[in-house]
């Protein structure tokens, strides 16, 4: 293999950015370390983080108390290799030249951690398989 690129971005994009695109960018961030660039938006973002989502992700070791949902940007999605959308629709900007894969995920909103932990589950499943779509050896 000759010397690596630049490290790829993602953007996982969900409406309200408060449970599965910060869930997706939280594993792709703690399995990739610094071999990958990781942003998450939505299109109408809540006003905290779902506490559900907080909670399940801190049952795998992983803190994202501190994370705040943020709107998203033409400018997020240009500067993004991958865009991961998890259900929000047409509100996502499309771009031509990037690689979008739509992650058909149940949204969280409103639910218990119960509910969470598949949600969560399938979602490491999914940056798993990402990171070997990627070329990048998972932490």
């Amino acid at each position: 293999m000759s010397s690596a690129p630049a490290a790829p971005s993602v953007l996982f994009v969900c409406v309200h950015n408060a449970g599965r695109s910060q869930m997706g960018a939280a594993f792709l961030t703690h399995l990739a370390g610094d071999e990958v660039q990781v942003r998450s938006a939505g299109s109408a973002p809540a006003g905290a983080v779902n506490p559900a989502v907080v909670e399940a992700m801190a049952e795998v070791g992983i803190d994202i108390s501190a994370q705040t949902p943020k709107i998203l940007t033409t400018e997020a999605v240009q500067s993004s290799d991958v865009v991961i959308t998890m259900g929000c629709g047409d509100a996502c900007p499309y771009f031509p030249g990037k690689r979008y894969l739509d992650w058909k995920l149940d949204d969280p909103a409103g639910q218990g951690v119960a509910a969470v932990r598949p949600i969560r589950d399938e979602i490491e499943r999914r940056i798993r398989g990402l990171l070997d779509e990627l070329g990048i050896q998972a932490a």
